[in-house]
């Protein structure tokens, strides 16, 4: 199943020249508060190489979010499989780069996302990670999921977990 199309948006595959606009994402302090890891190219393309992973495995994982109008890589988002303290979920990451927030990507890419993770596995929900504390991705998933609970990390950090079940998605 290919990845996802928005009236806005092309969501597709990660390479390996996409490193530098990867990093660029998550180049500011608010970003950084929530992946310290991302500093460097090389940190960028373990990230894209994890993907291309998962994309191999999977059949999906976080996709390069472009700019239909501009050509430009402005984002990842899609879903990929996480640990919740439990049994594996299938969440929906998303991650905009600072001159593109607030104009609804993340959002609408997300909206893509759970759509092609429900029809491409037989998931009875889908979620979103989300820090207690970033603002900005627990007001996306508010918008995206129908219901939350709180769990504690392997790290022992407690998170957020927005999700949608099969049912509720059908009937929006």
């Amino acid at each position: 199943m290919a990845p996802p199309e928005t009236e806005r948006l092309i969501l597709r595959e990660m390479q390996p020249e996409d490193s530098a606009a990867i990093l660029a994402i998550f180049a500011d302090d608010y970003a950084r508060r929530f992946y310290p890891e991302m500093t460097t190219e090389s940190a960028a393309g373990e990230w894209i190489a994890r993907n291309c992973d998962r994309y191999q495995r999977d059949g999906f994982g976080l996709w390069a979010i472009i700019d239909k109008a501009s050509g430009a890589l402005i984002g990842d988002c899609g879903p990929t499989w996480q640990d919740i303290g439990g049994p594996r979920a299938l969440e929906i990451g998303y991650h905009v780069a600072p001159a593109w927030r607030g104009r609804g990507i993340a959002l609408e890419a997300a909206r893509a996302a759970i759509a092609f993770g429900f029809a491409a596995t037989d998931e009875k929900e889908i979620g979103s990670i989300v820090a207690p504390d970033n603002v900005a991705s627990a007001s996306v998933a508010r918008r995206l999921h129908r219901d939350m609970r709180s769990y504690v990390n392997a790290r022992g950090l407690e998170r957020f977990f927005f999700f949608t079940r099969r049912d509720q998605h059908a009937s929006t």
